[in-house]
């Protein structure tokens, strides 16, 4: 998201306060300054060679700081190497001191953690099985610090609701954290044996290798989206009335997913769902999509064929799942007066219910070359009119709960639209492609 709201910026703005709040002891601190620039560099440069791979590789360096070191020297192990860190989004600036800022918190209370509980001494002993007492409990505050400053992004500036930004956050880390705090300990535990520091850097040897699989998994999703903005960008070119509008259904369709309470990899299907909708559009003759006067009933037939395209564009991606569903059959409605096969009610699958909804209220509150958009409340009062004819229910209480919540910004999608436009009439709901609500279409 290129744009973050000044509330994001704020609480990114608080957690550095904290961050530097927590260094600031570090002029006090009698710290092997040498063994902080050694941790700093491993995890600055874990960071530059796994830069595409996957978030959090290098974290065993920064566990092994926690254990060994004061905690303000512990946390500016981390700040050189996120500051560094690659950023895919923008503003990089922002998000780079947002990851060194939580990241320093984070270790400083892992670290004050373990130090609290007599850690130290146990890694210096060792005496095993104790030192795991106070190195697990490091990592439950390490990822819990993670999580809590995790969540509050998700609300401040993914406008994800409270009740849900935190839920399942802390699951999903807590093993992976779990099993780098492992390798920082036997780091630690190495590090203060008479083998010194050298040996120590031979665990982050495994951790490398299985850092690089991970990297090649992440490419290779990297590559599957680049394929569907290629797509989807395909589809923009050649329908230029509605370019913009699958990247929005996208996110509408993730807005519904996230209110309904979907899992997360069912929440990124349904928004690979909503950018994809209209792929089929790429068979379809160009000078009907650009048409200006009304559509013929031949046209109109044609047209509606590209659901159908689209699904064999789509139908081997094996990735997208029950996105390939939606694709094919967002056009269809709960009285069976849809297309393309007229299905009725639970037929339907669910992932072309969510579409359909986003779809038809972006359609509505998007300004086009042949009319101009309709205020927010409106689209939402023919969406919920339509509920249990044309729309699920469930989808469209969940959309309207959203956007009201949360608002929504529907933005020009055809470089025409800046002329004279008559004013829209009224009612109904788009049902055929996107061009527009029944009485808007240039067509009969």
């Amino acid at each position: 998201m290129e744009a973050v709201p000044g509330r994001a910026r704020v609480y990114v703005a608080c957690v550095a306060l904290g961050a530097l709040f927590c260094l600031r002891p570090l002029t006090a601190l009698h710290t092997p300054w040498w063994a902080v620039g050694l941790l700093a560099v491993l995890y600055a440069g874990g960071e530059l060679l796994t830069r595409r791979g996957v978030a959090g590789t290098c974290y065993p360096v920064l566990l092994a700081g926690a254990f060994l070191l004061p905690p303000p020297a512990a946390a500016l192990v981390a700040v050189p190497g996120a500051l560094l860190s690659y950023v895919g989004q923008r503003p990089a600036g922002l998000r780079r001191v947002w990851r060194a800022a939580q990241l320093a918190l984070a270790v400083w209370a892992a670290a004050r953690t373990h130090w609290a509980l007599g850690g130290r001494d146990a890694v210096v002993a060792p005496h095993f099985p104790y030192a795991l007492l106070p190195a697990g409990a490091a990592v439950l505050v390490f990822c819990l610090v993670l999580t809590a400053l995790d969540g509050g992004v998700l609300v401040l500036a993914e406008r994800v609701p409270a009740r849900r930004a935190w839920r399942g956050l802390f699951g999903r880390s807590l093993a992976a954290v779990a099993v780098h705090g492992l390798a920082g300990l036997m780091m630690a535990v190495l590090w203060r044996s008479p083998y010194g520091s050298a040996a120590a850097l031979l665990v982050l040897l495994p951790m490398w290798v299985s850092w690089w699989v991970f990297a090649q998994y992440h490419r290779e999703r990297a590559a599957h989206r680049a394929t569907i903005r290629a797509l989807v960008r395909a589809v923009d070119i050649k329908d230029g009335y509605t370019r913009g509008h699958s990247e929005r259904v996208g996110q509408a369709s993730m807005m519904i997913a996230r209110e309904l309470g979907m899992a997360d990899d069912r929440v990124e299907t349904l928004r690979f769902a909503g950018i994809l909708h209209d792929v089929g559009k790429l068979g379809v003759p160009t000078r009907l999509l650009r048409k200006d006067g009304p559509l013929t009933p031949e046209e109109r037939r044609v047209i509606e064929l590209h659901p159908e395209y689209g699904h064999e564009v789509v139908r081997g991606i094996a990735f997208l799942g029950e996105a390939r569903a939606a694709v094919l059959h967002h056009h269809e409605r709960l009285d069976g007066s849809g297309y393309p096969y007229g299905l009725v009610g639970a037929q339907i699958p669910e992932s072309a219910r969510v579409v359909a909804v986003a779809d038809a209220f972006d359609a509505m509150t998007s300004t086009r070359a042949y009319r101009r958009a309709r205020p927010v409340p409106v689209a939402l009062r023919e969406l919920e009119r339509c509920a249990g004819a044309q729309f699920d229910p469930r989808m469209v209480g969940a959309l309207v709960r959203v956007v009201r919540r949360w608002g929504w910004g529907p933005t020009v999608t055809a470089d025409e639209a800046g002329g004279a436009l008559p004013a829209p009439r009224a009612t109904a709901v788009p049902a055929v492609g996107d061009r527009g609500p029944r009485s808007l279409r240039r067509g009969p």
